[in-house]
């Protein structure tokens, strides 16, 4: 009777901590890097990752740009093998296996010439607020991320509160590049015509915009030569 109760609870602690390891919100794959392994790897060095679909910016001769993230970080994935049904799949909160080489472009570092293979399990991450790292060395460590930045004030891009490309040459349709201030500091933030089109509600927010309009801001923190979000919400603060 003892060995046959001694038997039972040790089946049952065996259980429960097998449960607990299933329990896990993001276990890694065997040969699957951290984001901290990422982050400590060399440029031009191959990595994998396991990681969840934010938003899909372009698709493109079956290659894919896409904004992903885990709970310890982003992954800016550019021109990433991809067909056009898989491209249908890859909904926000999807999770991928991606095998490819780490790369910097100006200061945004983003995984290049890869391949992917989907796996089980979502996450969605929610909008950190990265307005207290502004100016700061912090901001960088949270490059690609879904972020927001609270309290900005519009100021004037060559003497108006948008312009359509970096350069104002553009016309509607194009990329949304305007410039907003916090605590005495002026941003560049981007809407980014292949990300957020000229029908979305932030490309028309954008184009409303006027100089010295109190804004909110949400999009992903996007790196080139410094700070260079992508934005894909903005709120006016009345």
């Amino acid at each position: 009777m003892k060995k046959t109760l001694a038997f039972i609870l040790a089946l049952t602690l065996a259980l429960t901590l097998v449960g607990c390891a299933g329990s896990g919100a993001d276990t890694k794959s065997e040969g699957v890097m951290t984001h901290a392994q990422y982050v400590a790897a060399p440029l031009d060095s191959q990595v994998v990752v396991e990681t969840y679909v934010q938003a899909k910016q372009s698709w493109w001769e079956n290659k894919v740009t896409v904004y992903t993230q885990d709970k310890d970080g982003a992954y800016f994935i550019y021109n990433m093998a991809c067909s056009e049904a898989d491209y249908a799949k890859l909904t926000p909160g999807t999770k991928i296996k991606v095998t490819g080489f780490k790369a910097e472009w100006s200061g945004e570092v983003e995984i290049i010439d890869a391949t992917f293979e989907f796996g089980k399990g979502t996450y969605v991450a929610k909008a950190v607020d990265a307005t207290k790292w502004l100016g700061t060395d912090e901001l960088i460590k949270h490059q690609n991320e879904f972020v927001t930045f609270k309290g900005m004030t519009v100021e004037p891009s060559n003497g108006a509160a948008f312009l359509y490309n970096w350069d104002g040459s553009g016309s509607e349709g194009d990329d949304l590049y305007f410039s907003a201030s916090y605590n005495g500091t002026t941003y560049n933030f981007t809407v980014e015509s292949y990300l957020c089109d000229k029908d979305t509600d932030v490309y028309k927010a954008v184009q409303a915009l006027k100089i010295g309009d109190k804004l909110d801001l949400e999009g992903f923190l996007y790196w080139y030569e410094g700070p260079n979000p992508h934005i894909t919400k903005v709120t006016v603060v009345k």
